[in-house]
């Protein structure tokens, strides 16, 4: 699992709205801490459509993916595997 340094990120957030690419360390930490298995991607659609487009979330979420060095095994579970089965929709 990486470690990464502490971060004073209140400050900085309070000058400069939040970024993906400010967070996406994070998403990885948390990814390589539960697993792929135990951890999805979601969105607010169409809610969210006023702060962030869709392909903008789409893109980040396979930004992180990638990032995150995740197999096709775990890209499979992250965008679609988990939700189906923590929503028994399988």
């Amino acid at each position: 699992m990486r470690h990464f340094p502490p971060t004073p990120l209140l400050p900085l957030l309070r000058h400069f709205p939040p970024t993906p690419l400010l967070w996406i360390r994070f998403y990885i930490y948390v990814i390589e801490a539960f697993g792929a298995n135990r951890c999805m991607f979601e969105s607010n659609f169409p809610v969210d459509k006023e702060c962030v487009s869709y392909g903008t979330l789409w893109n980040t979420f396979k930004r992180i993916a990638n990032e995150a060095g995740l197999s096709e095994t775990e890209k499979s579970a992250i965008f679609s595997g988990t939700a189906a089965q923590v929503y028994r929709l399988e």
